[in-house]
């Protein structure tokens, strides 16, 4: 079983940060006391009028001759209102989420892109929601847009293509701080994509490109000074020995001849050469 939402205390608020009030004048009880009177009257059909439901995710603000009652919102369950003197508006608690439609962004580094996000957000405060703002769901939707605008504004194309966990925080928190006045929470917001013009993203990747062969040629220089290096040590290393090198020229005709090679050339010491050519 889901654990019950908490209740919150409207009772320390005023009407200008989406609090109650309850100061109704001498005409405003009148008609309060004749609804109460036609309700009894026409009992028990005025309960197909007087009686509403709420969901549990849901919460009522009500509103009597154009004041907020008292007792904050209502809800979950069953509650009472009075017949042409009362209004209410149902207020969703669940988290509503919303794509932020793309965005033609200028970077600071005089890049256009085309960016999207999606945003999540809930109502914290009912009572503000309903008094603050006439929408809070499309007035959060709005400053969404602007905010992204904004803030990736500021930012250069490198920045929005790696921080994107960092700009989406920063997103959060500003529109978090911006709508709290309204009783909205925003739990949570993701860019979703970044789209850059083809002629960009040619340029990026023959940049890539030309980076990777840069980096392939640089190995494969690393490679061939490795190789020589141990060459050099391998052939100091025989000089040491002229046992090993004829041991090398033993090994390396058995390599030959285990391919069954019907031609075989048999290497000639330089040392072996070199003696003739003294004699001359």
């Amino acid at each position: 079983m889901s654990s019950p939402v908490p209740k919150q205390d409207y009772a320390s608020m005023n009407i200008s940060s989406g609090s109650e009030t309850t100061d109704f004048g001498f005409c405003a009880w009148v008609l309060t006391i004749l609804s109460f009177i036609v309700v009894i009257c026409t009992f028990p059909f005025s309960l197909l009028f007087c009686l509403k439901i709420v969901q549990e995710y849901e919460r009522a603000v009500i509103f009597r001759v154009g004041r907020l009652l008292k007792g904050g919102a209502k809800g979950p369950g069953i509650f009472f209102i009075l017949p042409c003197i009362d209004n209410y508006s149902k207020i969703d608690l669940r988290v509503i989420s919303f794509d932020v439609p793309p965005q033609e962004i200028l970077t600071r580094d005089s890049v256009t892109v085309s960016v999207d996000a999606v945003t999540y957000f809930r109502i914290s405060n009912p009572i503000a929601s309903v008094c603050n703002v006439e929408n809070a769901s499309r007035s959060t939707q709005l400053l969404a847009q602007t905010t992204l605008r904004n803030e990736l504004g500021t930012k250069n194309l490198a920045e929005v293509l790696m921080e994107r966990e960092n700009i989406s925080k920063n997103l959060q928190h500003i529109l978090d701080h911006a709508t709290e006045p309204w009783g909205v929470k925003v739990e949570r917001v993701e860019i979703k994509d970044v789209r850059l013009p083809q002629m960009l993203q040619r340029a990026m990747a023959a940049e890539a490109e030309a980076s990777r062969e840069a980096r392939a040629k640089v190995i494969a220089a690393e490679g061939e000074m490795n190789a020589a290096r141990a060459l050099k040590e391998a052939s100091d290393v025989i000089s040491e020995s002229p046992s090993a090198l004829q041991l090398r020229y033993l090994q390396t005709l058995q390599t030959i001849s285990a391919e069954k090679n019907s031609t075989i050339i048999f290497p000639l010491p330089i040392d072996f050469m070199s003696a003739f050519l003294k004699n001359r």
